[in-house]
């Protein structure tokens, strides 16, 4: 049984080691904090809006903006979780997703600044072109483990840094804005932006949270490349000898992750920013991975945990300004709940070699 096709445990043990995670958490901040009750309650609540009752009775809510952060923070690492899932469970462990968002965020950007706006669907033609990008940068390391078995981890990793630098020369050489005031693309027009939610300040991209889980396990579930992810997944070998197409199956699996990686590309672009700057910060994509671990690799569960993740950065910064505790603590909360979990998909392995042990 691997990390990537064991069955999903239950929905309880990611609970417990969550609970076990904040348990700790609260002991180191009875070690560094004089109100640790206090900003243990920032780091949980600090990010969900607040009820306010007014004098005469009137209910209002106050850290709406916060909590819509958190709900856009959301979005985007469940697009990143989804894109670190289809890979796994082809068992590829594919680390390409930085790159992939980054390159699919400028591709969605240009065609958004240059394209007409299209009776407001020019970002449609952008989300395409986002998951275009994705998915040709998905399939350039997939083709090259399919082709020549190179390790999946260091060539999607070196794109990474291939993407990167390839983002910040054409930002930096063509593709920017000169009275932006800082290195930076032009900015989209209103529009070019998805039109928004009846009665929000959100996009309709928000609806992502939703429908990109339910596009992932409709692969999954429901189509026969579904199906050969998941053999190849539990055994290759096996896979090979029934006859199904493994090097295919594994080119499609990263491929189709970068779709998802580029989808939150648009995200930013789109959803969030409005244009890119030229320093835009490398690492979002990694977080991927710990998103679709704390999901046991289910594409139903990926929301919630990005949900508990962003809802526990959010809270990270309510703690840092509402307490003496600085946010890196909340660094420490996560890595715990990431071992806790990695320890306990693999605890049924260790249990299976030992039985099998003479």
């Amino acid at each position: 049984m691997s990390l990537a096709t064991s069955a999903a445990p239950g929905a309880t043990r990611p609970l417990a080691a969550i609970g076990i995670a904040l348990l700790f958490a609260f002991g180191l901040l009875c070690l560094v904090s004089a109100e640790p009750v206090s900003a243990l309650r920032q780091l949980l609540t600090g990010a969900l809006p607040e009820p306010h009752w007014s004098a005469d009775g009137g209910l209002s809510w106050r850290r709406l903006g916060r909590f819509g952060a958190v709900l856009q923070q959301t979005t985007t690492l469940t697009l990143l979780g989804l894109a670190m899932l289809i890979g796994l469970r082809a068992r590829q462990f594919s680390m390409g997703a930085d790159g992939q968002w980054m390159l699919a965020a400028l591709a969605a950007l240009a065609v958004g600044v240059w394209l007409p706006p299209l009776g407001g669907l020019s970002w449609l033609v952008a989300a395409a072109a986002a998951a275009l990008v994705g998915f040709a940068w998905g399939l350039l390391p997939g083709l090259l483990k399919a082709r020549f078995a190179a390790n999946e981890i260091v060539t999607t990793l070196m794109l990474n840094i291939v993407a990167l630098q390839l983002f910040r020369w054409i930002v930096t050489q063509g593709f920017n804005d000169p009275a932006a005031g800082f290195l930076a693309t032009p900015a989209l027009a209103v529009a070019a932006l998805p039109p928004r939610l009846p009665g929000s300040e959100a996009s309709v991209l928000l609806l992502l949270i939703v429908l990109a889980p339910l596009a992932a396990g409709w692969l999954l579930q429901r189509t026969t490349l579904g199906y050969e992810i998941r053999v190849v997944g539990d055994s290759a070998p096996f896979a090979a000898q029934a006859g199904l197409p493994v090097a295919r199956t594994i080119v499609l699996s990263m491929a189709l992750g970068g779709v998802f990686a580029g989808l939150a590309g648009l995200q930013v672009s789109h959803g969030l920013l409005g244009r890119l700057p030229a320093d835009l910060p490398p690492g979002i994509g990694y977080q991927g991975l710990v998103i679709a671990l704390l999901a046991g690799n289910q594409p139903q569960r990926v929301p919630l945990a990005a949900f508990g993740y962003a809802l526990l950065e959010g809270g990270a910064q309510a703690m840092e300004r509402a307490s003496d505790v600085p946010r890196e603590m909340v660094l420490v909360v996560q890595a715990v709940v990431v071992l806790l979990v990695v320890c306990e998909r693999l605890l049924p392995a260790r249990k299976a070699t030992h039985k099998a042990a003479p």
